[in-house]
């Protein structure tokens, strides 16, 4: 029986990275695209409440590509696996992002929040990104690097509550080194903004933070992503501190 793929992504549905993609996982099972109909980076799970999802057919080359909606990867997700679809699919894939989604970025990420909404009604899902923010770089390897772990996906399966973060050097896959499992990193931003003044000479603050990479991490994303390698994370959302619960449990609060 023929798999199905449902994809989206947070760059919006007529990005490079969604169209190589979803041309690879073609190769393997039926894809269903359901995507921004804009870019919706750094959305993390953002559900829109205060106005309607619209929903819009996009066509490339005369065919039908996939369902452009007005709001956000997470929106994409629940509106597709709640009222578009006639049943779920076998695996949500979300990608190809340009730029890594790695450390504290899975927590910002619309990319990494479409992947998330798959996972929390226990379907297996992936989040892909390639190490580049380049929309000219090439983005074959990244898919075909996709495909392969897709149809692991599809044949083994994830354990609930588990999904995949999976993140691609930006150079041709015959000179990526492999393939790492990797642990999420506690790598953050400096955040800083720059002040500017628009053409009426009113003041405005432009985010220019700075990202660096603690190579003191060694099973880390970031490192192996720098190292030339694919990287493969496995995350999973248990937000409870289970240590400090146990303390916090023998004191008295009343």
């Amino acid at each position: 029986m023929t798999k199905t793929i449902l994809v989206t992504n947070d760059d919006g549905i007529l990005s490079p990275g969604i169209f190589e993609l979803v041309k690879k996982l073609k190769e393997i099972a039926n894809v269903v695209v359901v995507a921004p109909d804009r870019q919706k980076s750094a959305v993390s799970n953002a559900v829109t409440i205060g106005q309607p999802l619209r929903v819009e057919e996009t066509n490339i080359n005369g065919e039908l590509f996939g369902y452009a909606v007005n709001g956000t990867p997470s929106d994409c997700m629940k509106l597709a696996l709640s009222t578009l679809l006639d049943k779920k699919p076998d695996l949500v894939v979300s990608g190809i992002n340009h730029g890594r989604n790695t450390a504290v970025n899975v927590i910002y990420s619309g990319t990494v929040g479409g992947a998330m909404e798959g996972m929390l009604i226990g379907i297996p899902s992936i989040a892909f990104s390639i190490d580049s923010h380049d929309p000219k770089n090439d983005m074959s390897s990244a898919a075909a690097i996709a495909k392969k772990i897709s149809l692991y996906a599809l044949e083994y399966g994830m354990p609930f509550g588990t999904f995949l973060n999976v993140n691609i050097p930006k150079f041709a896959e015959k000179d990526i080194k492999g393939t790492k499992i990797t642990k999420h990193s506690s790598n953050i931003w400096n955040d800083s903004y720059e002040k500017r003044s628009d053409p009426f000479g009113r003041e405005y603050y432009w985010f220019a933070g700075e990202y660096s990479v603690d190579e003191h991490e060694p099973d880390s994303d970031d490192v192996a992503l720098n190292e030339g390698y694919v990287s493969v994370t496995p995350i999973k959302c248990s937000f409870t501190d289970q240590e400090y619960y146990k303390s916090l449990k023998e004191i008295d609060l009343d």
